[in-house]
Order: structure tokens, then sequence, then C-alpha cells
């Protein structure tokens, strides 16, 4: 991706997303910038810069407010019990169209990709969630073409990825599509993230 600048990756957390749809692509990303040529920024943004309670319990502090973001490269939008209001949320949705309007790619984990079906982003288009939501997603816009089998799926300016876990793989694709295959079996390896499940 071409830029006059720095890089800036900007993570929105509210109450009730998923721990592990903010934490997997923040563990990626953040050690990608700490060791990439490319200074990329990462940050972590709430509506109003109020620290936010995840669906499991786990409190966050974000860095900044939605006002004070500023431009951003890549919008991460992460999943989880959240996401239902904020899909029905008229005013919160013209701020996901406004981003997207701002923003050259966007993302989603999990049952984030709801909401950017409910604010049109996905109409037409391929697009994975959560596969215990392919259904809600189907009733939010009939027109996605959902995939049922990919971890994510990078359609140019929009790339969604399925449940939780999976957004480490879509933070992964980032770091090589934004910088290089080889950083981001750097990132990989440096997170000792290899999949074997023992069960």
């Amino acid at each position: 991706m071409s830029t006059g600048s720095a890089l800036r990756v900007g993570i929105f957390v509210f109450d009730g997303a998923e721990e592990l749809d903010v934490v997997g692509p923040y563990e990626v990303l953040s050690w990608w910038a700490a060791h990439s040529d490319l200074h990329p920024d990462v940050v972590t943004f709430s509506t109003d810069g109020s620290g936010v309670r995840c669906a499991k319990g786990l409190n966050l502090v974000p860095d900044l407010a939605a006002d004070e973001v500023g431009p951003l490269h890549v919008l991460v939008y992460p999943g989880g019990h959240g996401t239902r209001a904020l899909a029905e949320d008229s005013a919160h949705l013209e701020w996901v169209r406004a981003m997207r309007a701002s923003t050259p790619l966007v993302t989603s984990v999990c049952t984030g990709a709801l909401v950017l079906a409910a604010a049109g982003l996905l109409a037409g288009r391929p697009a994975t969630t959560h596969w215990a939501a392919y259904d809600e997603l189907a009733v939010i816009d009939p027109s996605v073409l959902t995939d049922t089998e990919a971890r994510f799926v990078d359609d140019g300016d929009v790339i969604t990825s399925a449940g939780v876990s999976a957004g480490i793989d879509m933070a992964l694709h980032l770091v090589a599509r934004l910088e290089s295959t080889a950083m981001a079996r750097r990132v990989r390896r440096g997170i000792q993230y290899d999949p074997a499940p023992p069960v």
C-alpha cells in the first residue's frame, strides 16, 4: 500500500467485544510494529475514549476516542456480542460508512462482519464470519456471498475473517500484504503461533 506517511492501524473496541478478536490482531500487529522498518502505528480506540468491558469480562482502556484517532490506513473491527446492538445503531452505522469512505482498508474479525454488512459494506461481496453467525449475516444482507470455508476473505479494500482465532490469521495476512510474506513469517515465529490443537 503506497502512502505518504507511516502506516496507521486502528482497532476499534466496544463493550461486548470478544477478547481474542481484539488482542489476537493487536498482538500480531504490535509485534510487527516493533520489528518493521515501516514503523506502523497501531492504536486502539473506542467511541468516546472510555474503557470498555469485553464479552468475557476483560476491561480494556483504549488509546483514543474515535474523534481523536485521525486518518487510518487500516480499520480492524472485532466481533463479539456487542456487535448486535451496534448493527442496529443508525448513528454508529453512519460512522462506519464514513470510516469506510476515508480508510483504504477495512477489516473485521468474527461477527464484526455483521456490523459491516448492516452498514452496507458487504453488499454483493464475498465475506465470512463466525460459523454460528452465517444465518445472521444472511438476514442482515442476503446479497453477501458467504464463504463458509475460509479463515479470512480478502476482497481488496475489505477483509473479513472467521471466528475469534481466525483474526490472528487475518492479521498475519495483513502483515504479508502491507509489507511482505517474510515479515509475516517472522511475526508468526516471534509470537510462536504454530496451530496444532491438542484436542
